[in-house]
């Protein structure tokens, strides 16, 4: 089998789909790799060390592509500089695996469809204790808890731990977090590494003890509707729980210096938990950091990508926080990748072998055989007109 990796065409993209000791071990179990010229170098992988570890460097990728059985990329196949799309360089029958994004990325799904490519995209697979070593949601959120918190810290006009020197003593930052998923836990462990005074919350309230391991407080309203969804996601709120929570919010939010949003609905939607009065309210030098921009951002003033100052209110809505530190996220994507890989290969036949009635392969499954096969998508591309 032959395994494509590409330099990523997306703007402000420096992550790489494998690094050299992922391509390593997948050469060693039998499969070939060729890689895009460049490919690693944002990431601060050469091409010299893909070739010490066996990698086959191509600067063509129409002949990459077209040789390929297998492509695997950060994120879903889209157009080059040159104005092709890599879907449509593939041939008919390759398989692709990526963080597609498949209700965000209608257009890739629909080319991969018609090219008859099986598609398989990691941010839907299962969290399952099996599924925890291929999971790229949780590996690349661990990022973007602690990157977004360092953020925060930068553009707070004060200082996040407490000090006490000969000029006075200096009080520690309060800083609240909302969400206590993957990204929210590392928030709230790398605030308080940072010295500040955590307080956290979810929907979910049986994360309580989870802030607490990770040195947050813990605060909340007793819901009447639960919202857990499975597979550690978060489902929306009743309107009763969500004016309940709103109220909640607006409380804690005027008496913290920093607020750092990371909930998201399903793993992809970002509900819309700070409006305009509630940033109104806040404290003139306080910060607010978006970690939900990538789903459409939690607050509704968020300039997605950008900066906004409101009242003395910093909202910062960063994208793509995990390329802002592509070493080690090439790193853990690359080891999601080869765990995915190596769970489905058949040694002594050398093949990838697709299993339908696996628990993963079926959940993450896009495309296959002309079919898009992904409920939420199905549903989103019927909402697109011809």
């Amino acid at each position: 089998m032959k395994i494509a990796v590409l330099k990523e065409s997306r703007e402000n993209e420096n992550r790489v789909a494998l690094d050299p000791a992922s391509c390593k071990k997948l050469i060693q179990a039998g499969v070939e790799i060729s890689m895009e010229a460049g490919a690693g170098a944002r990431a601060f992988f050469p091409d010299d060390e893909y070739l010490k570890a066996g990698v086959s460097i191509l600067s063509d990728v129409t002949t990459l592509l077209g040789d390929a059985d297998f492509l695997l990329k950060v994120n879903a196949p889209g157009p080059r500089p040159d104005g092709s799309h890599e879907a449509d360089l593939m041939k008919p029958g390759s398989l692709v695996l990526a963080s597609i994004f498949p209700t965000r990325n209608l257009i890739a799904v629909k080319k991969m469809a018609e090219r008859k490519l099986t598609a398989f995209s990691t941010d839907c697979i299962p969290r399952t204790t099996r599924a925890q070593a291929m999971d790229t949601l949780s590996s690349q959120a661990n990022i973007v808890g602690y990157k977004g918190v360092l953020l925060g810290a930068v553009e707070l006009p004060s200082y996040f731990p407490m000090f006490m020197t000969a000029a006075g003593t200096t009080l520690s930052a309060k800083v609240f977090v909302i969400g206590a998923g993957v990204a929210g836990l590392q928030a709230i462990a790398t605030a308080k590494r940072l010295g500040a005074s955590v307080t956290a919350t979810d929907v979910r309230p049986e994360v309580k003890e989870q802030i607490e391991s990770v040195g947050g407080k813990y605060i909340g309203i007793e819901l009447q509707q639960n919202a857990q969804a499975g597979g550690g996601y978060a489902a929306e709120l009743s309107p009763e729980d969500k004016a309940r929570q709103a109220k909640m919010l607006a409380d804690h939010c005027a008496q913290v210096d920093v607020v750092i949003t990371t909930a998201l609905i399903g793993g992809v939607f970002a509900p819309k938990l700070l409006d305009e009065a509630i940033v109104r309210s806040m404290k003139p030098g306080s910060v607010i950091v978006d970690l939900g921009a990538d789903g459409g951002g939690n607050c509704t003033l968020s300039r997605i990508g950008g900066t906004l100052e409101v009242d003395g209110v910093k909202i910062i809505a960063p994208t793509n926080l995990p390329s802002s530190l592509p070493h080690h996220a090439s790193m853990m994507f690359a080891r999601n990748l080869m765990n995915f890989m190596l769970a489905f290969w058949k040694q002594d036949e050398k093949r990838f072998d697709l299993d339908w009635n696996d628990d993963i392969l079926k959940a993450c499954a896009v495309t296959h055989d002309g079919q898009v096969l992904h409920g939420p998508t199905v549903k989103a591309l019927q909402t697109i007109k011809p």
